[in-house]
């Protein structure tokens, strides 16, 4: 009895491993495909921001003249309010914006990003991770859209750009990776509890308020930097804002993007590989 109790046990414990090596294949089969239809994703990502604005006039440019509207009328109003003068305090708002839209506009997105193309899901057979690279891909788009309004800003304020711009590159790149790994997780977990859409979206609008967009980290004293220096977003946030500032990222910013971005590759890996095969069921 015992000696077939042992077999019995290995063989359910073969049937496990075996289980766990067909779903790390699928997901890592899942992560390729996505990647060989770029096509795709690249016209979806473009279709949406065509579509979105369709028959006007000015088109997708809607986004950059309202963000224009917006950035340049709080520029004036906070830079009277926190007292300082405009020409550091405008430069720094207007980029802080810029890359606070995009970074916040992907996570508020990707909580939705299965169940918002149920139907295409459930008709048309393509790999989960298509529909990822979509979204960020959409919001790069975008972002880029609302750039030109640093144009303006750099010629009124004699802004002195150098070869640190070329660290925009790099600086995106990082934020794909991580919108792609942390999007990953969103969208499963959004898609399983509906909820946490909600969720995102609240906890987006606290980040917002102690992150460091339309104030100033050096208005904080040396025992409360905890507050940036613990912020995630605010390290993504500085590979955009300094480059279009002339700066460069602080060594401390870099180390925070490599240590979130191993999380982030590690956490998505384990929940596509276990819940992929689930997801049409849940939506």
């Amino acid at each position: 009895m015992s000696m077939e109790f042992d077999a019995s046990l290995k063989d359910d414990r073969l049937t496990i491993f075996t289980s766990d090596f067909n779903a790390a294949q699928l997901a890592g089969m899942d992560l390729l495909d996505g990647i060989k239809k770029w096509r795709i994703w690249l016209m979806l990502a473009y279709q949406d921001v065509r579509l979105r604005y369709r028959r006007s006039v000015l088109g997708p440019f809607w986004l950059t003249i309202s963000m224009a509207i917006t950035v340049f009328s709080m520029g004036y109003l906070y830079s009277y309010l926190f007292h300082i003068e405009v020409q550091k305090y405008f430069p720094f708002l207007v980029a802080g914006m810029l890359g606070w839209v995009l970074i916040s506009t992907v996570i508020t997105d990707y909580s939705d990003a299965f169940i918002m193309v149920e139907g295409l899901i459930k008709q048309i057979k393509l790999p989960y991770t298509v529909h990822i690279h979509r979204i960020i891909v959409r919001n790069i788009i975008i972002f880029f859209h609302n750039i030109i309004i640093m144009l303006p800003v750099i010629f009124i304020f004699k802004l002195q750009l150098n070869f640190s711009l070329l660290l925009l590159i790099p600086g995106m790149l990082c934020i794909y990776i991580n919108a792609m790994t942390y999007g990953l997780l969103l969208a499963i977990l959004g898609t399983r509890f509906r909820d946490i859409s909600q969720l995102v979206r609240s906890l987006v609008q606290v980040i917002f308020f102690v992150t460091p967009i339309m104030w100033n980290p050096e208005m904080l004293s040396e025992n409360k930097r905890f507050i940036i220096d613990c912020n995630p977003i605010y390290a993504f946030l500085e590979l955009i804002r300094q480059p279009l500032l002339g700066g460069m990222p602080s060594l401390k910013n870099w180390l925070m993007v490599v240590m979130v971005t191993f999380i982030g590759i590690f956490a998505s890996a384990l929940l596509f590989t276990r819940y992929r095969a689930r997801l049409v069921y849940w939506l």
